[in-house]
């Protein structure tokens, strides 16, 4: 994390970088990982190739201004005379961030206004860049602090979701899940071997589940085992889909909807014989040049799921569907303002068309994960329930206390798996999934 200092002192390359990021998210509706790319961070405005800790600036500039874009809203609007939303979008990406660095980095108010306001060159006429020196300069003077607790939980979350997670969790829930989203997230790697000994190299901890968390690590490349490929970056919870189908070793395992490859690579670690199918050509590529680093291997096919089949039946799948990725917003928060209600009801219908495959590519006695990294109940239990009342020739295999190590509230009453942001919060938390095994029947 950078120091205040450190993030007065970022050039003016990665400030206009900053803009041209949020720009991209909230104006364009594109991913933030996306817009953080290379490309997105080379040569913005002529201004040259943003590198090293001015890359992390933007990062933390534009994700906290994400993660406390409802507070930063509500502190413009007490200084437009007119509705944000009605703003250049220029100038109000660039107020955003002046907010951001004001009232929730700590930057010192002159160097977040001046700033702030020579992003504006070339974007527009010496009118915007007036308006964001003016309302800055008064929301510096204003003395804000961010919210805390449950007034930030529910400030900087969108209503839909709020409502949401409320209707399914319950408000303290809520709040918990939404207090997770506001903090930078651990990094958690899973480790071939010993996690002990790569804990102690790495300067994390183990949890107990077996994933080593690693506070403040820095570069992820830069870390200890990393060349080599002794470990991977997968949250907690992800690594949890994989763990539910036991003992795989030598067995036949499809993984459905594969890449970027953590849980193709669990598998294979484990010793299973993955397949791993993927729709897009690109992702294919990025789980083959993952799998290579890691020195793991899996047999790569890149098809549609829905209507592939294996040449013999396998004797687990793993369905990884698609889905909102609501669960994982700590680690991108960009999801809540990418992501909208009715698309919900587009990644069922796929989900549900990805278990009905997968039902089709399992021997019977074979066991099927299905896991979605969402914390919609839509997008969760409800499609093991429609799956079962339409006759689907496969029983749940409810999942024993034993099997989720220092998670016991994340096990439900019919034997399901459902992970929130809020579990381990003292620790930093973990992604919010849902996870159901189910075991195939005989057929008469």
């Amino acid at each position: 994390m950078l120091s205040a200092p450190q993030a007065a002192s970022a050039g003016l390359p990665a400030r206009r970088a900053a803009v041209a990021v949020l720009f991209a998210v909230l104006e364009q509706q594109r991913p933030l990982d996306e817009a953080l790319s290379e490309g997105a961070l080379s040569a913005f405005d002529g201004a040259g190739p943003v590198e090293g800790r001015d890359r992390a600036f933007v990062r933390l500039l534009v994700a906290t201004a994400l993660r406390r874009l409802g507070e930063i809203d509500a502190v413009l609007a007490a200084y437009l005379t007119s509705p944000l939303e009605g703003a250049d979008p220029r100038a109000r990406t660039a107020l955003r961030l002046g907010v951001a660095q004001i009232v929730h980095l700590g930057t010192p108010a002159h160097a977040a206004v001046s700033a702030t306001v020579d992003t504006m060159a070339g974007h527009g006429s010496a009118r915007l860049k007036g308006l964001v020196n003016a309302v800055l300069r008064r929301v510096a003077a204003g003395g804000h602090a961010p919210r805390e607790g449950a007034a930030a939980a529910r400030k900087n979350t969108p209503q839909w979701l709020w409502a949401s997670w409320e209707r399914a969790y319950g408000a303290e829930a809520a709040t918990a899940i939404a207090t997770a989203h506001l903090a930078d997230p651990p990094l958690d790697l899973t480790v071939k071997g010993d996690p002990g000994q790569w804990a102690a190299t790495i300067g994390g901890l183990v949890r107990p589940t077996g994933t080593v968390r690693v506070v403040d690590a820095g570069p992820v490349a830069e870390l200890p085992g990393y060349g080599e490929g002794a470990w991977w970056v997968q949250d907690a919870a992800a690594a949890l889909p994989v763990r539910l189908l036991g003992d795989v070793a030598g067995q036949s395992v499809i993984d459905l909807c594969a890449a970027p490859g953590g849980k193709t690579a669990q598998l294979a670690a484990a010793g299973a014989r993955v397949t791993a199918v993927d729709l897009s050509p690109r992702r294919s590529r990025l789980l083959a040049e993952n799998l290579a680093r890691l020195d793991l291997a899996a047999e790569l096919v890149t098809a549609d799921a829905v209507t592939w089949r294996p040449a013999a039946l396998a004797d687990a799948v793993l369905v990884d569907a698609p889905c909102s990725a609501t669960g994982t917003i700590r680690r991108h928060p960009d999801i809540p303002y990418l992501r909208r209600r009715d698309e919900v009801g587009r990644l069922t219908g796929l989900q549900d068309r990805l278990l009905a495959a997968a039902v089709e590519m399992v021997r019977p006695g074979g066991r099927i994960v299905f896991a979605t990294c969402s914390l919609q109940p839509e997008e969760g239990g409800e499609r093991i329930a429609a799956l079962l009342a339409g006759g689907a020739p496969v029983a749940l295999d409810p999942v024993d206390p034993g099997e989720l190590p220092g998670l016991p509230e994340a096990l439900g009453p019919d034997g399901t798996v459902r992970t929130l942001p809020g579990f381990w919060a003292d620790a930093g938390g973990m992604d919010g999934f849902y996870a159901a095994r189910l075991r195939r029947l005989p057929t008469n």
